[in-house]
């Protein structure tokens, strides 16, 4: 969840105190659905305490294997040895491609499509998964990102929910493989983003159903045809892009 504009400040005035960094990963912040584009807290702080992370990989497609760091400036001849001894800067050419990509404009369009076509599949898959289980469960719509989490009632188990899934040809994860002390929230991780739009509504039922049997529910219907290869994944990109 994103912090509230008086606990960024509160953030802020702490790392001041305390003579210390801030590592800002601002990851996937570009696809916001609903209301205004969050400030970041490198712009709020003027770079003075905040090292801010981005990455292409996941806005343009993963192969480019390109990120990149907003350091302070006290920081950056310090950054720029760590990256000579560590000699693991992406190629020339992949970045004077980048930056003409950008240049040109064409990374804003690029950002302005996605968010449309992303927007539209998150749209998709929280109707689908409120007209099969809205009446069980609490579906709730994130404001961006590429991916959601589902939490769940304690009658439906998050890691018997992935088994029933898997079988049924959907991969989701349970949240508690991304936590660091147990126990951790009962949900699942969606991702939406790869999912082509013909494939959502199948898969979303698809899930609704490994749902409730795994509580030894009804399902929702007959089983829908699924396309081969059609998950649910809590990998992101623009892997299948409707053109």
């Amino acid at each position: 969840m994103s912090l509230s504009a008086g606990r960024r400040q509160e953030l802020l005035r702490w790392a001041e105190r305390r003579n210390t960094w801030i590592v800002e990963d601002d990851y996937d912040s570009e696809f916001r659905y609903a209301g205004q584009p969050l400030a970041t807290l490198q712009g709020l702080d003027g770079g003075h305490r905040v090292i801010y992370l981005g990455t292409f990989s996941k806005v343009m497609f993963p192969s480019l294997r390109t990120g990149y760091i907003v350091v302070p400036k006290s920081l950056v001849t310090m950054f720029r040895k760590a990256l000579y001894y560590a000699g693991q800067e992406p190629p020339l050419h992949i970045q004077a491609a980048i930056a003409d990509f950008i240049v040109e404009g064409h990374f804003a369009a690029h950002i302005r499509r996605m968010r449309r076509v992303y927007k539209r599949r998150q749209s998709a898959l929280v109707d689908e998964l409120i007209r099969h289980i809205g009446r069980r469960i609490s579906v709730e719509r994130p404001p961006g990102g590429m991916q959601m989490a589902l939490r769940l009632p304690d009658e439906y188990r998050a890691k018997a929910v992935s088994r029933a899934a898997a079988s049924a040809g959907i991969h989701v994860r349970p949240l508690s493989l991304y936590a660091i002390t147990q126990p951790a929230p009962n949900a699942l991780h969606l991702g939406f983003a790869a999912v082509p739009d013909r494939s959502i509504a199948p898969a979303a039922e698809l899930l609704a159903n490994a749902i409730l049997e795994s509580a030894g529910k009804p399902r929702t219907g007959a089983p829908p045809r699924l396309r081969a290869g059609t998950l649910i994944l809590p990998r992101t990109g623009p892997r299948d892009v409707d053109r």
